[in-house]
């Protein structure tokens, strides 16, 4: 059986995003970002290679499936809703409902979820869907995994930064 965990890169450090995946048993990253880098120096590690490097470190397998990743045109849908609510990114709560109904329509609509976890589990058992933003329900991934959640017999997991204090 296999179990998908979500996590983004915002708001984590690198020891405290690579521990994370650790405490959660992760075995493999599925990349679904197109753009496989981060602005930003505190992001670094989740820079394509550095992150792959780390990963293997840990005997954690990587995957990128940019399928599964917005298309530009998708990404300025959202960049949109996001300069008319005057919201920054990296500050973004929620999905504006235009980039949820494309992003089913053009990368959900077809998706085969009993296929796509066959494939993940050839990664292992615990897969965790990457991408950047910190909150879920502000990224793709949380479509992705609530799509997901109807083929598994178990919820998805969101890895979230832990408050500290």
């Amino acid at each position: 059986m296999i179990e998908i965990v979500t996590i983004g890169v915002y708001g984590f450090d690198a020891d405290h995003f690579f521990q994370a995946l650790q405490a959660a048993g992760v075995e493999a990253v599925c990349d679904i970002r197109r753009r496989r880098g981060v602005r930003g120096a505190a992001y670094a590690f989740a820079n394509s290679r550095r992150l792959q490097d780390r990963l293997a470190a840990l005997n954690i397998r990587y995957l990128h499936r940019p399928d599964l990743a917005p298309s530009h045109a998708l990404r300025h849908v959202q960049d949109a809703a996001d300069a008319a609510g005057r919201v920054a990114k990296r500050q973004r709560t929620v999905l504006a409902p235009a980039f949820i109904a494309q992003y089913e329509q053009d990368c959900l609509a077809g998706l085969d979820s009993a296929q796509l976890l066959a494939d993940l589990s050839a990664y292992g058992h615990v897969i965790a869907l990457l991408c950047v933003e910190q909150a879920p329900q502000a990224c793709h991934r949380s479509l992705l995994a609530a799509h997901l959640t109807a083929a598994l017999s178990s919820p998805v997991r969101h890895l979230r930064v832990k408050d500290e204090g």
